[in-house]
């Protein structure tokens, strides 16, 4: 029953007393515009651990992000303790937008994606020739992963000592994807690390490879003393590797020239985020040639234009096969 009328007085209205003290809550939420910017380092059980000018912060994700999570190599805005000391905690309240995502699913049919890192320029495939032996199938995964995600990739040789590089170049020579072959020698003297060190300058460059291929030790030989992580060995039984590295960090190149992001090995690839279309960017030789293909080509069926295309002599054909062999990736094993 309504206890008054039209005409109500304010004294006349109950209100509760706030039992807690504090303030109501609002759906007004503050600008921070005194936040900084920073950026993600690496991601550690809900803690992260940004750069801030020259100062190393921890912080934690403020609850009106909701559901976005910041990666590494996020941008971020940043407020609270920007002190660096220990005990100390800040709150990432805003994630700058991104210029790059590069994604993988645990498997083709999971529909979950993984964000290996934000906001890279490159990306660096690191294999062994042999100790373990290379992995093709996986090399394509990462190859259409980088395409997808608009990066550039980079083919990175390790254990030349062990094996011949010339038949992966010769299988990957028609990508016209940069390539660097080392050896364990030349890593020790040095002369591989400056000429890796040439294709990174003033880049973010993630590094991708499965367990034992070298990758950490590749990376600690390009980063400052102090920022070196450490490494594993290949079982001689499985030839797999072993993970020494369980979750991605971004490093500075000597000489503050670029970033490298060291993540952990990987087993498997999978391409479920990605969509087929977008890895005809990658060869700008053949993209004009789709003009003619029928709605939602595959590009490696009958009615492709594709074929025609290279037939008048407009693209070399061992492009056209390249193209193929990484589309149907997701039609095969890493292992296969």
């Amino acid at each position: 029953m309504r206890r008054y009328g039209k005409h109500t007085d304010e004294d006349d209205i109950r209100s509760r007393p706030n039992r807690k003290g504090n303030r109501p809550r609002t759906h007004t939420r503050p600008k921070h515009e005194d936040a900084v910017e920073g950026m993600v380092l690496t991601v550690d059980r809900g803690r992260l651990t940004c750069l801030v000018d020259d100062r190393i912060v921890m912080a934690m994700k403020a609850r009106e992000l909701g559901r976005k999570a910041a990666v590494v190599g996020d941008r971020v805005a940043i407020v609270g303790d920007l002190t660096g000391q220990k005990d100390t905690l800040a709150r990432i309240v805003r994630i700058a937008e991104r210029t790059s995502v590069l994604r993988r699913t645990a498997d083709d049919d999971d529909p979950y994606e993984r964000v290996v890192v934000a906001n890279a320029d490159q990306l660096a495939i690191v294999t062994a020739l042999a100790d373990p032996e290379p992995r093709p199938r996986l090399i394509d995964r990462c190859l259409v992963a980088a395409f997808d995600a608009g990066l550039d990739p980079l083919l990175v040789m390790t254990k030349s000592d062990l094996a011949s590089p010339d038949k992966l170049l010769e299988l990957y020579g028609h990508l016209d994807i940069p390539h660097v072959v080392t050896s364990r020698e030349e890593l020790e003297n040095g002369t591989a690390v400056a000429r890796v060190r040439e294709q990174l300058d003033g880049k973010i460059t993630a590094f991708v490879g499965h367990s034992g291929v070298g990758k950490t030790t590749l990376v600690n030989a390009l980063v400052p003393l102090e920022q070196r992580r450490s490494t594993g060995h290949v079982n001689a039984v499985t030839g797999r590797g072993r993970h020494t590295t369980t979750s991605a960090l971004a490093l500075p190149l000597a000489g503050d020239a670029g970033w490298v992001v060291d993540t952990p090995g990987v087993r498997s690839f999978g391409l479920h985020h990605v969509d087929p279309s977008r890895v005809i960017n990658a060869f700008p030789d053949l993209e004009p040639g789709t003009e003619g293909c029928p709605r939602a080509c595959s590009h490696d069926e009958p009615d492709c234009a594709l074929d025609a295309w290279v037939a008048e002599g407009h693209a070399d054909p061992a492009r056209l096969y390249s193209l193929r062999r990484l589309l149907s990736t997701r039609e095969r094993k890493e292992g296969d």
